[in-house]
């Protein structure tokens, strides 16, 4: 028999496309869905994963009657790239999410979600108040806006990043790859090893063997579609932010790192008025604070889902 508390890989067949995903506790308790930020991947959870399993282990598991599933948004990590002519719109990815949910017949479930992920769910949350119990954004909160008078210039910079994009073909090793991700980033160094791992694909030479013998001399390319770097065609406007932000209609908890994105104190400005049932956290950390503050974030977590179970 499997053992449930190992961490395991899982993929929805969706009509369009394939989604991958890392999980962890048993699959017949209630999901967790974990969604990442842009760039990353769901191994942006897998800090998160391991202490769970390794409070598990140690018999203090506060989310025992969770099973954490954390997904690979299309394009991203192991998951499929979109068909050849489409796009990485916004609001594709609740689209997707729709998709999901109807695959595996999910009730209302938890969501915990990081940076762009905690903008979809947010949506997603809005748009369909039926299928989310509750919501934790990580150092994300609310949309990024622009003014109206901004839509033409929006919309041109978009379309001239689509007939920039092309498929690169640079490789590079590993090192070369996490030392990139740590330039672009406040991720500590192991954090960028997991999630670039899970971004990377080992290139092969023109005989079908991979390229080199040892670790070391290993090349590789990105893995992720290369359309997600295109300038979105539209944003929404502030007040347009605010209306979808002020449906969302279950508990809404934020958790943020004291040296996060500047946009969670905006967010924070501009939104927080819109809800009447938020939960703040901050804790020490940056961006990722989720993958830096893992015992504290499970803490947080068990608190908030049975504060809701009570409350039902």
């Amino acid at each position: 028999m499997a053992d449930t508390n190992n961490i395991a890989a899982l993929s929805f067949e969706l009509d369009s496309l394939t989604l991958s995903a890392i999980t962890c506790g048993n699959k017949n308790q209630q999901p967790v869905l974990c969604l990442h930020g842009y760039l990353d991947n769901a191994a942006s959870f897998l800090p998160l994963m391991q202490e769970i399993v390794q409070q598990k282990t140690q018999k203090s598991d506060l989310l025992s009657d969770k099973y954490v599933i954390a997904l690979d948004w299309p394009g991203h990590g192991h998951s499929d790239h979109r068909s050849v002519g489409a796009h990485y719109h916004f609001f594709d990815y609740v689209s997707d999410l729709v998709a999901l949910f109807a695959l595996n017949n999910w009730p209302a479930i938890d969501i915990v979600a990081h940076s762009m992920g905690a903008m979809v769910a947010s949506a997603f949350a809005a748009a369909f108040p039926e299928k989310v119990k509750s919501l934790t954004l990580i150092d994300s909160f609310g949309f990024i806006c622009a003014p109206a008078e901004q839509t033409t210039k929006q919309l041109r910079q978009g379309i001239l990043s689509r007939v920039k994009s092309v498929k690169p073909t640079r490789t590079f090793s590993e090192d070369i790859a996490v030392k990139a991700r740590l330039h672009v980033s406040d991720l500590k160094v192991d954090h960028a090893k997991l999630i670039v791992q899970r971004s990377l694909i080992e290139v092969k030479d023109q005989s079908g063997n991979i390229s080199a013998v040892g670790e070391a001399s290993v090349l590789y390319r990105w893995r992720s579609d290369p359309r997600l770097r295109t300038v979105s065609l539209y944003r929404l406007s502030q007040e347009q932010g605010q209306q979808l932000f002020s449906d969302i209609k279950c508990p809404l908890q934020l958790i943020y790192g004291d040296k996060g994105m500047d946009m969670v104190a905006t967010g924070l400005a501009h939104f927080s008025s819109c809800v009447s049932h938020l939960t703040t956290n901050k804790l020490t950390g940056g961006h990722h604070v989720h993958m830096e503050q893992t015992e504290e974030l499970v803490h947080l977590l068990s608190n908030f889902f049975s504060k809701i179970q009570t409350s039902v």
